[in-house]
């Protein structure tokens, strides 16, 4: 299982209809196989996630965020790891909005 205690990510990428940007940074912590995230910056005021960490170090996770339009916007995501030459984590994440247009979306964030 991939260890993503303590480690912070950015998002490198993310379709349109996507609130995170590259100002966006996710500060992780886990505990066994459940991972917890406060984020914020860029289009977020304040988000936060749980999801539940598979023994090949994908994510099943749920978030809830603040949006700069003071909008509550809440959503699922599944996201899939790569490890980089350099030892960091790229996640690969598929993401469905479950308020607003309900939207899909594809979006890519890297270790710090």
């Amino acid at each position: 299982m991939i260890n993503y205690h303590n480690k912070v990510f950015r998002p490198t990428q993310n379709t349109e209809n996507g609130e995170t940007t590259n100002e966006t940074v996710f500060h992780y912590q886990q505990d066994g196989n459940i991972l917890t995230s406060e984020y914020s910056g860029g289009n977020v005021l304040k988000g936060h996630l749980v999801a539940l960490v598979s023994e090949n170090g994908e994510l099943d996770m749920r978030y809830h965020q603040i949006n700069i339009k003071g909008e509550l916007m809440t959503g699922v995501c599944h996201s899939v790891p790569e490890i980089l030459p350099d030892g960091r984590i790229r996640l690969y994440e598929k993401w469905r909005w479950t308020s607003g247009d309900f939207s899909e979306g594809e979006s890519i964030i890297e270790e710090v």
